[in-house]
């Protein structure tokens, strides 16, 4: 258990640790801008399949699988400091680059500028997480990295809400069922199709911009230097993780644990839109509005959860989470209508401590090593690039819609394609159970 008399940020330090937990919203701002990207792409472009459009998520997320060890590498080499900025000039480049991609109207260049953005993203979480855990007693490094990642929530929240109110019910393209889209003139679709990629673009130009000015502030300002271990060899340090067992347990897990969440915010809006299918006009749904309200139960879970471990042990929570995660998802699966889409967004309830958990356990009483070895966790988000692609996939089993398949007899692909994510919460689950073994 951890001391409660030890304070998780020291007063000395708590500029610099608000300094960088703003860095935990703004790749909030981001994650969440850009999952429903998927289900934006394909109404304005519906040529795309649901595999073809939810390569959005593939290119986002492999950046930070291609990324993160170089990025560890740097900030080895260089100073923290040096890897965040670098981090936000990638983060700023990859957004402006959506004004070109929607002016050539090519969905190739739009996975490049998110593929630019993750790669910047991958350098600031490579860094911001374990210098976190460096400021401050090793002790409540686990609960202060909850508390950072507490505010990664509230930058998704603000990223859903632009995403909705600026994007998604701004699009031309969704005032048209596919039948009406198709029998439009050609001359007509086009214009649609330029004003909606134009939209789709706005929002990541305003925040390139907003990227460079917090980077300038950056900067400016002077970070203190943290207690580091008398550096080992780079050999040395892949030794030391290869052979710590919670390290690479933890790695699967997080890989797991990213690739659950990205699908569950990811695919509600099909879930939803399967459910507009048997709803008149006036009684649809807004698929944003629940995503929201994912968003809002994963923060207070993050802050509720981030308390309870003051009196429990970060491990026995991660277990438990785990398992009501994955009753959540089944309540997905099985159960129609409202009280199924409701245990969807139950689920990020959850899911709420579980990157932080995962990875303040993993890396728990390292050294210098914690360098290369916060690479591998983040190199571990690469589950959101590769799950969300295999969901899309079951979606397709039976055509392009949502409910041409009926799994069992009475649950539609949409409604099962969420096997998956209970699948990795189930892993996650038993990664807490195991690792709370080791405790005891």
């Amino acid at each position: 258990m951890s001391n409660t008399k030890t304070p998780v940020v020291r007063k000395d330090l708590l500029f610099a640790f608000v300094i960088i937990t703003s860095l935990f919203a703004l790749w909030g701002i981001a994650n969440d801008l850009t999952n429903p990207m998927v289900s934006a792409f394909k109404k304005v472009m519906p040529e795309l399949s649901n595999t073809q459009a939810s390569l959005v998520q593939f290119a986002f997320y492999f950046g930070y699988f291609c990324l993160a060890l170089p990025a560890a590498l740097f900030i080895r080499k260089y100073s923290y400091k040096s890897g965040i900025i670098l981090g936000l000039s990638l983060y700023a480049i990859g957004a402006l680059m959506f004004y070109p991609a929607a002016k050539f109207e090519e969905y190739t260049f739009f996975l490049i500028s998110l593929y630019v953005i993750t790669s910047g993203l991958a350098f600031l979480e490579t860094t911001s997480n374990p210098l976190i855990l460096s400021l401050g007693d090793p002790e409540t490094s686990t609960q202060r990295l909850n508390l950072a990642q507490a505010f990664n929530p509230i930058g998704s929240l603000m990223g859903m809400i632009v995403a909705q109110q600026f994007v998604l019910s701004a699009l031309r393209s969704d005032d048209y069922t596919k039948e009406a889209y198709n029998a439009l003139p050609a001359v007509e679709q086009a214009a649609v199709r330029t004003n909606d990629l134009s939209i789709i673009s706005y929002p990541y130009i305003g925040l390139g911009l907003v990227v460079i000015t917090i980077m300038i502030i950056i900067i400016c300002t002077k970070l203190p230097k943290t207690a580091e271990e008398d550096k080992m060899g780079l050999s040395e340090s892949f030794s030391k993780l290869f052979a710590n067992k919670t390290y690479i347990q933890g790695v699967i897990s997080q890989a797991f644990y990213v690739g659950a969440q990205i699908m569950c915010w990811t695919y509600i809006f099909q879930y939803v839109d399967h459910m507009n299918e048997s709803l008149v006009e006036g009684s649809k749904l807004t698929a944003t509005h629940f995503n929201i309200a994912a968003m809002i139960s994963f923060l207070v879970g993050r802050w509720v959860g981030t308390a309870l471990m003051r009196k429990y042990s970060p491990s026995k929570m991660l277990a438990i989470f785990g398992v009501l995660g994955v009753l959540c998802c089944a309540g997905a699966i099985v159960l129609p209508g409202m009280i199924g889409l409701i245990s969807l967004v139950a689920v990020s309830i959850f899911m709420s401590i579980m990157f932080p958990t995962i990875y303040g356990i993993a890396l728990k009483g390292m050294g210098d090593e914690a360098k290369i070895g916060s690479a591998g966790l983040v190199m571990a988000i690469v589950g959101g690039a590769l799950m969300p692609v295999l969901q899309g996939g079951i979606l397709d089993w039976g055509g392009s819609g949502f409910g041409d398949l009926q799994i069992l007899g009475f649950i539609p692909e949409v409604r099962f394609s969420f096997i998956l994510p209970l699948i990795c919460l189930a892993v996650v689950a038993l990664y807490g159970y195991v690792s709370s073994k080791k405790e005891a």
